[in-house]
């Protein structure tokens, strides 16, 4: 277990209303800032795959009289190259092919912290998911075991990447929230004052759409203690608080765990992962939620 000294906040001034980010490309030089890429392998992460689509040939796993896999791939076993290092756009990246649902899990975990990546969609796209929009996520506060949600993923707080769908909350495997929303119909849109939901684990919507749908993303979420942050591409788009999970019959606050980059039938690439340890929400964050 990775255990932190909370660090200092960045001094204001390095903060402007154009760019909320307290960790831009030119900071990462700064005491407090972790890479949680090298740039040259998979080191500090978790691999697990689950289990294939039937229309996949993996030699050696078993599967039913109708041809559908009975166990998953597996943790740190990855025979079709789902996860690896490449170049794109000039500087390297994580590739996530997509094939196979699963995902990447940082080996440490971590509390109070605010953690930035660079996200970029690929073109491939596979069953199940051929058709559908393309799909990944950011989870954090992930706890339990590897596959406790199935489909290779923990149970965790999830910071949406989707296509159109940036920034969205959803529960993953369980854990429940309080946030303030304005109801659409059946949805939950965050708003800042609106109707408190609490003990939710429904989709909350973010509150505005930032997505660059052919470019490279800035992706954010800040914690501190049970409350998280959204933040796409500078934009405050959802914030959360009283996160918390039930075992053996009583509510415990969510305020740590390992993060996951998610693998779900979409080809997706990541860079500049970074995450650096932070004692409260930076003051332009903290005025908007």
């Amino acid at each position: 277990m990775n255990r932190w000294l909370l660090g200092t906040l960045i001094p204001a001034a390095l903060l402007t209303l154009a760019n909320l980010s307290i960790l831009s490309a030119g900071e990462k030089g700064e005491p407090g800032v972790k890479s949680l890429f090298n740039g040259k392998d998979l080191t500090g992460w978790d691999t697990y795959l689950a289990r294939p689509h039937p229309s996949m040939d993996i030699p050696g796993l078993k599967r039913n009289e109708k041809g559908q896999y009975l166990e998953d791939i597996g943790l740190n076993k990855d025979p079709i190259q789902n996860f690896t290092v490449v170049e794109k756009d000039g500087q390297p990246a994580i590739r996530i092919s997509g094939q196979v649902f699963g995902a990447l899990t940082t080996k440490d975990e971590y509390e109070n912290y605010h953690i930035r990546l660079e996200v970029k969609w690929g073109e491939k796209r596979w069953p199940p998911r051929e058709k559908a929009v393309r799909d990944s996520g950011l989870l954090y506060h992930c706890y339990g075991p590897q596959n406790g949600a199935g489909n290779g993923w923990m149970r965790s707080l999830e910071c949406q990447i989707q296509e159109h769908d940036c920034g969205d909350f959803w529960s993953v495997g369980g854990p429940k929230i309080d946030v303030e929303v304005e109801k659409k119909g059946n949805a939950l849109v965050w708003k800042k004052g609106g109707e408190l939901v609490k003990g939710t684990r429904s989709r909350i919507i973010k509150s505005v759409e930032k997505e660059d749908l052919t470019g490279w993303n800035v992706i954010e979420v800040y914690t501190i203690g049970s409350k998280a942050v959204h933040v796409v591409n500078g934009t405050v788009n959802l914030a959360l608080s009283n996160a918390r999970y039930e075992e053996g019959g009583k509510e415990i606050p969510l305020t740590r765990g390992k993060i996951q980059l998610q693998s779900e039938g979409a080809e997706v690439f990541y860079r500049n992962i970074t995450i650096r340890p932070i004692s409260a929400f930076p003051k332009q964050i903290a005025e908007q939620i």
